[in-house]
């Protein structure tokens, strides 16, 4: 349908396009008899197009414009254009819906619940009057800038066939709220609609869906025959009986979930109750966490940093193996380093209820360490230990401080998870101290640091050559080196699959290994299901690993699974909330993935943690872009650049983009005529000229840099799909054959 913006449908004069979903088109528009604001959804026609069908929804929608409840959208009228073009006139609510709330994070105990009554409340009105609603999901649900929570498009389930799972090209997002029943193709009553608000408030609540998968009919059979995970495991505060009311939710036999609403709002009343009444205890589950800080350097010459930032990683690493303990990652917990937080402060900023704290003095061969774990609520010692050991029994010291934690946190440990947290990737102490320094080094992601860092880790596998998660450093070190374009990205693939394939031959269970391997199977092979494969597999045997979350984020992204992309990147953001680099890899997420505001706010918070973080700037640039804000992109970018002390080529081409969009074209010639003159004696990345190129309009010579880019294995050319300044291209057939070519054709 063309944009109708500007132009008067009936007595309806419209003002701009809101919105666009695979049942049609909503725009803004004002009624002019009764002088009104109202919203116009005009259907898609293949939903209209048989009479029966566009009868069936006449009556339908009838039937649910009889719906006066403050929770439930009412239906002015329905009309049709002189073409026979369907419309439903609403009343024009400003607000989100619930499915962009949940792409920011997981919601607020208080608030999820809040959103949960109205949902429930608008439906007991629905089910009374006997009108099933049939498909409620995250993108039905709209709130409002008050709160006021609206349930929209009753009636249109029955239309759009959605009771019929077996209708090709059915949306992941509609099965993924569909019951069991639904899938078997058995007739919906209100049972089903209860199925679908126990998804929601799980979702609402952990920030996860409770059947994840990346396919319809994987989604399909876990609905049908898997349990989720309980939701006390995924969130923070879930009161025992939060987490039986969602169970019963989703009882997969409809006979033995709630029978009716009113039954769950009243189990849902008495939850309330408790949380206003601050219940603690028996009443409130409440999950550990524990966010382990850099230990203190107190030795007299100072020179222990990189062992007293080793020790508190190697405690993190061995934490994560805890089931039911959350730990904040590294970076996060790092933030704090060398500041005088009050400790209450940085259990709120992570959100965690207890931090691990310490120092470490080293004399001679002599090691001090001491370790505390305090409560941030009222700031006592949970517990507290003192060891006076020689430098060869740090090994010890780790598992004693890490059992102690994890004991005191969670309670009595299982067998496995002792085995897993006291596990070893060397005994060489020497090697041991070379490892801690190559990741002191990686973890400051400059190609300086990088370098040294692999430097580090070969001389730690000189040192041991059995030590496998020294592998696996050197693999993230060439692997993260890929990004910055100063090398051909064959080379370093070649390195780093090495690397990663010996670390997996020694320790076939390092998640950091196969987290390795999947990021080089999509960047050098294209091989686009071995690489989730390996993801998978690394975040089921390190579920609190950030980076294969934030890594497998942008792989879903690249192939075109938007709703799972986010769903990893919050998870990432959950773990890991201070990384600067998870924060504007999240942003990056959000803008292919549509949701450009989304994705401005995620920059504009970074920007505000740290301003002198240059890639935020960068993102924020491209995102300005897209949304037409062509002085502030400038602005933007040329902000980061000052923050650079040199400008990568990568970096320098995306300037000359941003000049060209923004019709400064001298200045985009002149950085141009720049990188043609480096190129002649450095590497420039493929994809970063092409951008240039499309900048300054020059489309078939981006084409070729595109395809310089395929033969040279480009690290960002798994971006082709979903990258939008690509957008002039895509209809050209060269390209079309280059997202052939790399595997990404279906996901485009």
């Amino acid at each position: 349908m063309e944009d109708i913006t500007g132009k008067t449908i009936s007595h309806y004069r419209v003002s701009e396009r809101i919105g666009m979903g695979g049942m049609g088109v909503i725009y803004a528009a004002e009624d002019t008899r009764l002088r009104r604001s109202v919203a116009l959804k005009f259907l898609s026609p293949e939903l209209t197009r048989d009479p029966e069908a566009k009868q069936r929804f006449v009556q339908e929608a009838q039937t649910a414009s009889s719906l006066d409840h403050p929770s439930i959208c009412t239906i002015h009228e329905i009309d049709e254009t002189p073409d026979g073009r369907m419309f439903i006139v609403m009343p024009l609510y400003r607000g989100e819906t619930l499915s962009m709330r949940i792409s920011r994070g997981r919601l607020e105990l208080m608030d999820a619940l809040d959103i949960t009554e109205q949902i429930a409340r608008g439906l007991m009105r629905a089910h009374g009057q006997r009108i099933v609603h049939r498909d409620i999901k995250p993108a039905n649900i709209l709130v409002t800038q008050d709160g006021q929570v609206k349930i929209l498009d009753f009636g249109l389930a029955k239309l759009t066939g959605q009771t019929q799972i077996t209708r090709a090209g059915s949306a992941v997002g509609t099965v993924s709220y569909m019951s069991p029943e639904q899938l078997r193709g058995e007739e919906a009553d209100g049972r089903a609609d209860i199925w679908a608000l126990g998804v929601l408030i799980y979702e609402m609540i952990s920030g996860r869906h409770p059947f994840r998968d990346e396919y319809p009919e994987a989604i399909m059979y876990s609905i049908l025959n898997q349990e989720p995970e309980p939701l006390g495991l995924t969130a923070r505060d879930v009161s025992r009986k939060l987490d039986d009311l969602v169970g019963k939710a989703l009882a997969k036999n409809r006979e033995s979930r709630y029978q009716n609403i009113a039954d769950l709002l009243a189990s849902l009343a008495s939850i309330q109750k408790g949380l206003e009444a601050g219940l603690t205890g028996t009443e409130e589950r409440a999950h550990p966490s524990v966010a382990v800080l850099p230990f203190t350097d107190l030795s007299p010459a100072k020179d222990q940093e990189y062992f007293c930032d080793g020790m508190a990683e190697e405690i993190i690493n061995a934490l994560t193996h805890v089931e039911g303990l959350r730990v904040v990652a590294r970076s996060s917990a790092f933030a704090f380093k060398g500041k005088n937080e009050d400790v209450r402060d940085i259990g709120r900023k992570l959100n965690v209820r207890t931090v691990l704290e310490g120092s470490v003095r080293k004399a001679g061969d002599t090691l001090r360490i001491t370790a505390q774990v305090v409560n941030v609520r009222d700031g006592y010692h949970v517990w507290s230990e003192r060891f006076d050991r020689k430098m060869q029994d740090v090994f010890a010291i780790q598992d004693e401080i890490s059992l102690a934690i994890a004991e005191k946190l969670r309670g009595e440990l299982l067998d496995p998870e002792i085995a897993a947290l006291m596990k070893r990737s060397t005994t060489d102490i020497d090697a041991y101290q070379l490892y801690l320094k190559g990741r002191y080094h990686w973890n400051k992601r400059t190609p300086a640091s990088l370098k040294k860092s692999i430097e580090l880790f070969e001389e730690a596998i000189n040192m041991d050559p059995a030590y496998a998660l020294a592998y696996a450093g050197l693999a993230d070190a060439y692997g993260i080196l890929t990004g910055f374009g100063e090398y051909p990205d064959m080379e370093l693939y070649e390195k780093a699959e090495r690397a990663a394939s010996k670390a997996l031959e020694l320790a076939p269970e390092l998640a950091e290994a196969h987290t390795s391997l999947a990021y080089l199977k999509q960047l050098r092979h294209w091989d686009w299901d071995g690489a989730g494969r390996e993801f998978r597999r690394a975040i089921e045997l390190k579920p609190g690993y950030a980076t294969a979350h934030q890594w497998y984020a942008g792989y879903l992204c690249a192939t075109g699974r938007s709703d799972d992309a986010v769903r990893e990147a919050r998870m990432a953001l959950e773990l890991d909330p201070l990384s600067l680099v998870i924060n504007v890899s999240t942003a990056g997420v959000f803008f292919r993935t549509g949701w450009l505001e989304e994705a401005a706010t995620q920059c504009r918070k970074v920007i505000e943690m740290e301003p002198n973080f240059p890639n935020a700037h960068f993102a924020l640039s491209m995102i300005c872009i897209q949304q037409g804000k062509l002085d502030e992109a400038v602005l933007e970018h040329e902000t980061g650049l000052k923050l650079l002390s040199e400008t990568p080529p990568a970096v320098l081409c995306q300037m000359g983009y941003i000049y060209g969009m923004a019709r400064r074209t001298a200045e985009a010639g002149v950085i141009l005529k720049r990188v043609e003159t480096i190129a002649k004696k450095a590497y420039v990345p493929g994809t970063a000229v092409a951008m240039l190129y499309i900048g300054l309009g020059r489309f078939n010579e981006a084409l070729d840099a595109l395809e310089r880019a395929y033969r040279e294995r480009d690290n960002s050319i798994m971006l082709l799909g979903v990258e939008p300044a690509y957008k002039p291209l895509r209809a050209d057939p060269r390209f079309k054959a280059l997202l052939r070519n790399v595997g990404l054709e279906r996901h485009a």
